[in-house]
Parts: structure tokens; sequence; C-alpha cells
């Protein structure tokens, strides 16, 4: 009776922060700093931490927050804006909306592959909007269009951003980046596959719409699965995302551009709006690539392809101590150049120059990003801060211990559920591997099962939730002008995540016991 009062009470600080944001429907930042407060006092009161450990342990988390996690969303982010300022955003999208005729490729183009590329490169929301934007300019259905992205926006987010959710999970829980990048591409292997034939399903109006492309859409897929596989196993998490787009990318294209077979005119894009893709120079759509062909480039050097680079950039760092107490010692490295924030930030700026932007320009849009950013940047230092407390009071190692002491064994088949309640709640892969990644390695422990898994399965059913969370949402609802459709978008999203749920659950579970147990 003890150990369940101290679960619900440890619960309780999450079950707040579910109800402000779903239901009060409070900012997430705000709910966030209020949920901070109260598990602040519930450790303090009934788990005994002294209020300088709590305090030391906030302060680190929201430093570990702001370094390395916003200067990268930041750098992601900028990256983004600056190339709609140089309007390079709008000859790739024309490039793209130039490559076939048919529907369901242009879906694949668009959603899966584009989309799957702007993810790795910028995440935070541009993977949905983006997409969608260009899909009702070609003339989709925009109810359509909204679905199809918002279900082809989940694989990819586990390494969103230049691969930040897997990256912090890994530091987070002190397990190898490359074992945990190579497990998550593993979990969700099969998704990379069966979700280019569930987009072309969607925009077709149903499974007969496979029909004539299932070649090119099998082909999407597996191009997808093989570079994020070798990519996450040799260079850990910043560009698997990358790889498998740009691999699909090309490969889709090529197929598009060989197609012989006539496409059925119910799957015909509008011709006006088809022919409306200009024709660019090579150097054109080189110099619209420049910002990403260079952070690509700079991520690259500075990854174990390149030890002497990384040792080199490794050096110039920091190290902050916090002395939570006389024998618990938390140290912070600031990276001042290596960590794939900067990297951006200095590609960015480089690509901007070839853009065109003067320094007056790439520096007010820096600054509108940071704005822009504002209630992103106090959530997640907050949320950082939050599990930090959480986890140096003994909060977490709590809530993990009954948990298992209900389920059992089988707590393997729910643990992507708890991954994908994160991002419900907070719409970030990144926030759901910080508020609940130390307690899925801590069930692993009792369990005696590989920590890695099960981190890993954190970050696999996190990106399930990402297709129904309230922030998701809200950008489809602008990016497709149907306000007060929300409920809509999300009930027509809604049946395909509780599949992709319950079909994870059973694969993390039942590969476990078969082959690993």
């Amino acid at each position: 009776m003890h150990d369940y009062l101290y679960f619900l009470l440890g619960s309780f600080p999450l079950i707040v922060m579910i109800v402000l944001i779903l239901k009060i429907k409070i900012p997430i930042h705000y709910a966030v700093l209020i949920t901070l407060a109260l598990t602040a006092i519930i450790t303090a009161i009934f788990w005994h931490t002294p209020l300088q450990t709590l305090g030391l342990a906030a302060g680190y988390g929201a430093l570990k927050g702001l370094w390395p996690i916003v200067i990268v969303i930041l750098g992601a982010i900028y990256s983004y804006n600056l190339m709609q300022k140089t309007r390079s955003m709008d000859v790739l999208r024309d490039v793209l909306a130039g490559i076939s005729e048919d529907k369901r490729i242009q879906v694949l183009l668009i959603s899966w592959c584009f989309g799957g590329f702007l993810e790795a490169a910028a995440g935070y929301g541009t993977a949905v909007a983006i997409p969608i934007g260009i899909l009702i300019a070609l003339g989709f259905n925009p109810m359509k269009a909204a679905i199809a992205s918002l279900v082809a926006n989940t694989v990819p987010t586990a390494f969103g951003a230049v691969g930040i959710p897997v990256s912090i999970l890994a530091e987070q829980v002190n397990l190898p980046v490359t074992t945990l990048s190579a497990t998550v591409v593993l979990q969700l292997a099969l998704f990379n596959i069966l979700l280019p034939f569930v987009i072309v399903a969607i925009i077709g109006g149903g499974i007969k719409a496979i029909r004539g492309v299932f070649a090119i859409t099998l082909v999407c897929g597996i191009t997808t699965l093989v570079p994020q596989y070798l990519v996450a196993v040799h260079l850990g998490a910043e560009l698997p995302a990358f790889a498998g787009s740009l691999v699909s990318l090309i490969a889709v294209t090529l197929m598009a551009k060989m197609r012989k077979k006539e496409t059925e005119s119910v799957y015909l894009i509008d011709r006006p709006q088809h022919s409306a893709a200009s024709a660019y120079s090579a150097s054109q759509l080189l110099r619209a690539c420049a910002i990403y062909i260079l952070i690509f480039t700079f991520i690259l050097l500075c990854s174990p392809l390149f030890p002497s680079i990384k040792h080199a950039v490794s050096q110039m760092s920091s190290v902050i101590p916090f002395h939570l107490t006389e024998t618990q010692v938390l140290n912070l490295k600031i990276d001042w150049i290596g960590t794939p924030g900067v990297l951006i930030i200095i590609a960015t700026l480089l690509g901007g120059f070839i853009q065109g932007a003067n320094l007056m320009t790439m520096l007010n849009v820096f600054f509108g990003t940071v704005k822009q950013l504002k209630n992103s940047i106090i959530a997640i230092t907050a949320i950082v801060a939050m599990a930090t407390v959480m986890d140096v009071s003994g909060l977490i190692a709590t809530l993990a211990q009954t948990m298992v002491d209900i389920t059992g064994g089988g707590y393997l088949f729910i643990a992507p559920l708890i991954g994908a309640l994160g991002t419900f709640v907070t719409g970030s892969d990144t926030n759901s591997n910080v508020l609940f990644g130390k307690l899925q390695t801590m069930a692993a422990e009792k369990l005696h099962v590989d920590p890695v898994w099960l981190a890993a399965a954190n970050t696999s059913g996190a990106t399930g939730g990402k297709m129904i969370s309230p922030q998701s949402i809200a950008i489809a609802v602008s990016a497709t002008r149907m306000e007060g459709q929300g409920s809509a978008i999300m009930s027509g999203t809604l049946k395909y995540c509780g599949v992709y749920i319950v079909i994870l659950g059973l694969k993390v579970g039942l590969a476990y016991y078969l082959f690993m147990a």
C-alpha cells in the first residue's frame, strides 16, 4: 500500500501536466513550469530531497536543456527560416512538384521523402506544414493531404532535428548512441516499409490505389530503411533520417522519370497545377541546397568517420560541475564547436552568403527565430529540469519499480505506449525521451532486460504519438486553413495511430521474448 501511495504521488505532477495541456489548454511552457514547481514540492516533502539539491538539479537540467537541445533546434529552424527568406525553399518545392503527374507518386515524394528530409534538418512542425502546403497547391484534397502528412511524419521524428531525440536520450541514460540508434531503426523497420503504402492508400482513396505504383512504393520504403540502418550503426543519431530521406528521394525520382505506364485519370494532378513548376538550372538547384549540403558535410566531418577532426573539435569544450551532495556531482559538458547546433548555425551562415543573403538579413532572421522559439525554449529547459529533479530525488525509480511490480514481463508490450504518451502530451519526441527515458532503463534493470531495447522502445513509441499530438494537429489545421476542423483531422489520424502503437507494442514485446530473452 505504501508503494502504491508513492506511485500515485510520483505520478501526480505528470497527470497535472496532461490535464493542464489537454483539458485546460494552458500553453505547454506554462504547464511545464507549473509541473516543475509541483514536482519540486512533492520531492522535497515526500522524498526528503534537500532544497539545495533540488535547486542545483533544476539548474543543471535547465542548462542541459539549453545546450545541446535548444541550440540544435534553434539552428535547425534558423536554417529553414533563412531558406524561406532567400526563396531557396521555393526552388526545392517547384522542383519536387514537377517530377510526376501522378498524385500517388507525388505524395511519396513530398510527404514521405521531402517531409522526412525536413524532419531531419529542422523538425518542429516543418515536416507537416510544408508538405501539406505543397500538396494543396498541387490540387490535393486538404483533409487527405493533412492525414497523409501526419502519418508520414512518424518514423523520421526519432532522428528529427539532426538526431536530437536519440542523441539526448543516449546521453541521459548513458547508453552508446550508435547501438541505441540502430535498435530504434530495427524497431521501426516494418513501418518504414508499410507507411509509404498507407499514405498512397490515403491519397488514392483505398488499397486499390496501390495497383500500378506497388514497385515504386516498395522501393521508397526499402531505400529509406537501408541507409537509415547503415548510418545509425556506423555514425549514430545525427544523419540516419537525412540519409534515408535523400536516398529514397533520389530512388523515387529516378523511378518516376523512367516510368512508362500511363496514370489513370483519377490519380492525375490537375495539369495547370503541375505545369506551374518551373525549370531550374543545376547551379540554381545547387545554390538552393547550399545550406543543407553544408550541414550534412559539417556533421559528417565531425562524426566517428573522421576521428582526428572529431577529437580536435571535442577539445574545444567546458565542463561545469554541479555538486548536488558531498558524494554526488553532475558534470555538464558544453562542446563549443562539436555540438550539431553550432555546426548547423555555421553552415547556415556560410550557405546564406552563397544564397545571396547579407549579414544584416541573416542576423534579423536569427533574432526572429529566437523570438519565434521563445516559448519552446522555456518549455524544453523546464522539462529537462523537471526530469533531472525526478531522477535525482528517486521519484523515477519509484515509478519504475511500481510499474514493473504491477505489469511484470508484460511491461515490454506497453513500453512504446509510454513513449507515445510523452509525445502526445508535449508534442516532441525529445521531450518524451527526456521525461520517460530514465524510467524505461530503470524498468529494464528491474526486469533484467537489455536497457537499450526499452530506451529504444520509448523513442519508437514516441514517433507514433507524434501523429495525433495536439501540436501536430494544430500545425495541420493552420497549413490546410481548415479552422475548426482539428477534431476531424485528429479522428481521421487516430485509427492509424492506434494500429501503429499496437503493432509496435507487439513487435517490441514478442521480438524480445522470441529472439533475445
